[in-house]
Parts: structure tokens; sequence; C-alpha cells
């Protein structure tokens, strides 16, 4: 599934010697997509803290948890560590589409062609976080992230083109932080 390269596993080791717990394990997971491709979230977990769905493997001498979700778009994926000049960091190299299945596809087609254009208006952007039966799970960012309007703006707008060009969709739900938006539009 995951390949880890010798500087990053070094690295990875290095780290968890710091942590005060025996049972430390890497945990990867996509956390969402964007331009230039798949965003990520790499952390040093206790074993027990592992979501009960979490793909559990060893690689080496690491424990990995993979996502169950991200588990399909990181086969195949190397995690590497490369030093810069401005000091270093983990690097994935991932061969995968940003979406998999057609419905997940259609949902960003409808996002990137029909939603974001309108929502820029206001400095805001959505991202298509991934699909779960009929409900495609999104994220507001920019001045969509904390506006007042983002409920009507789901509601009313997102959730009707997207259920209308994918019928497969039943439901639109907000997984976005709301609180954490520094520059709502309202």
């Amino acid at each position: 599934m995951l390949e880890i390269t010798d500087k990053a596993r070094e690295m990875l080791h290095k780290f968890s010697e710091q942590s005060d717990n025996d049972l430390v394990a890497l945990k990867v997971e996509i956390v969402g997509r964007g331009p230039k491709g798949f965003q990520y979230d790499l952390q040093l977990i206790s074993k027990e803290d592992a979501m009960e769905d979490d793909i559990e493997s060893e690689i080496g001498d690491l424990v990995v948890f993979v996502g169950a979700r991200s588990a399909p778009y990181l086969e195949g994926t190397i995690l590497d560590y490369k030093e810069t000049l401005m000091g270093g960091g983990f690097s994935f190299e991932n061969p995968n589409p940003l979406w998999i299945d057609d419905v997940s596809k259609a949902v960003a087609e409808v996002i990137s062609n029909q939603v974001n254009p309108l929502v820029a208006s206001h400095g805001g952007h959505v991202d298509l976080v991934g699909v779960d039966g009929g409900n495609a799970m999104i994220s507001f960012g920019g001045g969509c992230q904390g506006c007042g309007m983002v409920d009507v703006t789901l509601k009313e707008g997102i959730e009707v083109m997207i259920t209308e060009e994918v019928p497969e969709i039943t439901a639109v739900i907000d997984m976005t932080d709301h609180e954490a938006g520094t520059n709502p539009f309202y």
C-alpha cells in the first residue's frame, strides 16, 4: 500500500523517540484535495488512539494506520523526507487520481465548474471532502468559512446544484470548522 523511504523512516524514528509513549504508530490520512493534489495528515499517535476502521499494517519496523477512506488513494504512494535550504519535511509521491469512483468525480466536477465560480465572488471556495453513500461531504474555505449565510448557500444553492447534476447524491453535508474562519464575507 504505502512505501516509506529510509530517510523518512529515520526521521519518523527520531520524532517517535521524543514521545513519552512506547506504543507509537504512524497515522496517515488524506484530509483534502486542492489544485496541487492531495492534502495529507501525518501524525504519530498511540496505538490505542487509532480509529476502529483504520487499516493497520507494518512497514518495516513501523506500525502504520491508514484512514479507511484514504486507503484506496494511497495505493502505490511513497512517503519521503526531503532536506531543503529552509529545513526539511515529509513529502508524498502519489500516483493516484484525486477521485477514483464516478460519483465522486461527477460531484467534484459540479463543484469546480458551477459552485466555485459563484462563491469566488465572495472570496470563498468549496472542496469535496468525500462521498459516503448518497452524501457528498464538502468543506468551505476563504470568505465562506465562518460566513453567516453558509447554511443558505449550502441548502438553496450547492445542494440543489449537486443533487440535480448527480442523482446518486441525496444530501450535501458541511464538514467545515466555521469557528476557525478569519475573514467571512458576511
